[in-house]
């Protein structure tokens, strides 16, 4: 783990950080670890809740699918590009009133979003909904790593993972459950629902803790990384549908990777007054950790992509249904996210992240090799139940080797990196393992067309969707054009597949080359009521 300490933390400053007050027991830090995880809950709902609504929003707005996308799009967008400079300035002025600011403005903009007339008013609602969950969502983690002491920190990091990476399925899930038994206006009273909950005991039960820095905010630092972050996460939405070679793709490719180099080279030469001290990625703990996440959390958004449509347009199973079959992954998931770090103290947290990766790759394999028509949600099961459990296992470890690379006193910015981390590898695998799918399917529905007339194989080459929709319209062809379709949906699902595995198998050799031997140690810190720093 890297010793390093951030030269602005002077002594006097140290000093003056340590407040009167005993230590949280028991009873409260289980209140505090409730209260963040709602608030997570809330965040990670919205992520994924409008997804199920997109054709409501279409009708309702009259919005073409561009303007629909954008008004799910702009959510994540703005939490990706904030969640740095927000989890920085949460570090100096507060964690506790930057989280309860959050809760406020999360729950107005999502009432905001619920009752929007029309499109260009759900959008700016939705962008505000984006600025507040990324206040949010950094500091849920920083409240942790900065409150609990060392020997509980593993269990209830456990927990927040599991909340990170199961609460989107669920979202999901109720958020269809809304949308079959009311309207799509009714997603919004989840989010502030758990947020009002939130609130209520943040305000009660979240110590206050925050950075004493000598030097001013990294202005530059945190525009060049909220620009870097948009560039490329748009990159990564656009290209699949633009092309790589279309020019919004090409600008935002050039214009994220340039705002990339002027961040590291900016932060590289301001050094001890960084906003982020990119130096730290020579140790594992940070790089290691975040390739982790990147590769496990790419992946599970991956299978998402892969598995909706399998159950919607092969099974023929309604959305409601299809995202209540993808709950024995999340509740697994949450599950031996909560077990990982009992796992890692008894075995390590390079064996822990390991065992499951393997898990991951071995889940992609069965997946890739029992995967039919005729076989159905069966054929698909064990494979899902393997990725569960071992993304559970790897995700804990790794948030805590991220979060304890970083003194305590900037774990805003180590939770937001944390954040940001996963923000990436989603949208990464959707990209990668999306356009696998698409290009499989292609490739295998050219050989079983055969037959057919133009005009419907045409349609049928677009997509599965695409084809089952035409057959519908095609009394002497439509079993066949169905048939084609769903078999060559089942070829480039294994193509997707096969290739999530390889790469599971790689990060595999990594972690066994250079994985953390043992679970981090964080520094010796003084803890008070309102607040902890690093001594």
């Amino acid at each position: 783990m890297s010793t390093y300490q951030p030269a602005e933390l002077s002594t006097a400053a140290r000093d003056d950080a340590v407040v009167s007050g005993s230590a949280p027991d028991a009873r409260q830090l289980r209140l505090i670890l409730i209260a963040v995880s709602v608030a997570l809950m809330a965040v990670i709902a919205s992520v994924s809740g409008l997804n199920v609504a997109q054709t409501h929003l279409a009708v309702d707005f009259g919005a073409a699918q561009t303007t629909v996308l954008w008004i799910i799009n702009s959510y994540t967008l703005t939490l990706a590009a904030l969640l740095l400079p927000l989890g920085a300035l949460g570090d100096r002025l507060g964690r506790k009133p930057m989280l309860i600011a959050g809760l406020v403005v999360f729950v107005a903009a999502s009432v905001a979003a619920g009752l929007a007339p029309n499109a260009e008013i759900m959008i700016a609602a939705r962008v505000l909904s984006g600025v507040s969950a990324a206040m949010i969502m950094p500091i849920t983690l920083a409240v942790i790593t900065s409150t609990f002491p060392e020997r509980e920190r593993g269990k209830a990091i456990g927990v927040w993972t599991g909340v990170a990476g199961g609460g989107g399925i669920l979202g999901m899930f109720l958020s269809a459950l809304l949308v079959d038994v009311a309207s799509w206006r009714w997603l919004f009273v989840l989010p502030v629902a758990l947020s009002i909950v939130a609130l209520a005991m943040a305000v009660r039960s979240v110590p206050n803790s925050r950075e004493f820095s000598a030097h001013p905010f990294d202005l530059l630092g945190a525009l060049t990384s909220s620009v870097a972050v948009v560039g490329l996460i748009y990159v990564l939405h656009e290209a699949p549908e633009r092309g790589w070679s279309d020019r919004v793709t090409m600008i935002s490719l050039v214009v994220g990777l340039a705002a990339l180099i002027a961040f590291v080279t900016w932060e590289l030469w301001r050094r001890d007054a960084s906003l982020l001290d990119v130096r730290l990625f020579r140790e594992w703990d940070l790089a290691g950790g975040s390739l982790t996440l990147l590769v496990v959390f790419g992946v599970q958004a991956g299978i998402a992509v892969v598995l909706f449509p399998f159950f919607q347009a092969v099974l023929g199973w309604s959305g409601l249904l299809s995202t209540l079959a993808m709950m024995p992954m999340a509740v697994l998931m949450m599950i031996t996210s909560a077990l990982a770090p009992h796992l890692a103290a008894r075995i390590g947290s390079r064996s822990t992240v390991a065992l499951g990766v393997a898990l991951g790759g071995v889940g992609l394999t069965l997946m890739a090799m029992v995967v039919s028509v005729d076989g159905g949600y069966r054929s698909v099961l064990p494979g899902m139940l393997a990725m569960g459990i071992g993304m559970g296992f790897s995700m804990a470890p790794s948030t805590e080797a991220i979060t304890s690379s970083l003194p305590v006193a900037k774990q805003g910015v180590a939770s937001a990196l944390n954040d940001i981390t996963r923000e990436f590898g989603t949208a990464l695998g959707v990209a990668m393992l999306g356009a696998l799918l698409s290009a499989g399917y292609r490739v295998s529905i050219d050989d079983k067309l055969h037959g057919i007339p133009a005009d419907t194989a045409s349609t049928a080459r677009e997509g599965v969707a695409n084809a089952l929709d035409v057959a519908g319209e095609s009394s002497s062809h439509g079993p066949q054009v169905i048939h084609a379709a769903q078999q060559a949906f089942v070829d480039g699902w294994r193509q997707a597949m096969v290739v999530g595995a390889a790469v599971m198998a790689v990060m595999f050799l990594v972690v066994l080359a250079g994985g953390p031997k043992r679970r981090p140690a964080p520094p010796a810190e003084v803890t008070g009521a309102t607040g902890t720093v690093p001594r």
